[in-house]
């Protein structure tokens, strides 16, 4: 189960999503600043935090790290999504609900998902056994 990210978590991996590219404490520290006052130690603690739990991979370079994402705000995102559809009771329902509340647009982004996997061979999926005939 993958566990939601906290605030300042949160604040400061969708600056290491969006960056795109290796961070250090002070770049992520002088952003968070334009918004709020914050502690270097406090940023440090955080981005060892993430990386401990798996969120970050980091190399020393000179005498601080780099830090840099091990995956992607998309794959977090679909995770969560994936842990709250499997605490249903009824999945079906919770899928129709869900679409319920999709505008427009995440329709659309919803269809081109559909044509994407389905374009996947059969057996590429977590749950799909080559031998298996597919009959119910």
């Amino acid at each position: 189960m993958v566990r939601q990210l906290g605030e300042l978590e949160n604040d400061i991996m969708t600056r290491v999503w969006q960056w795109n590219r290796p961070v250090t404490v002070r770049e992520v520290l002088q952003d968070l600043r334009s918004e709020r006052e914050i502690a270097y130690t406090t940023v440090m603690t955080v981005l060892d935090k993430l990386f401990r739990k798996g969120w970050l991979r980091r190399e020393q370079v000179g005498r601080a790290y780099v830090y840099e994402p091990v995956s992607s705000r998309e794959a977090y995102t679909a995770a969560l999504m994936n842990d709250a559809w499997a605490t249903s009771d009824n999945p079906a329902a919770a899928l129709v609900h869900f679409f319920g509340l999709m505008s427009p647009e995440q329709r659309e982004a919803l269809r081109d998902a559909l044509r994407v996997t389905a374009l996947a061979p059969p057996d590429s999926g977590p749950e799909g056994d080559p031998g298996e005939t597919g009959s119910a």
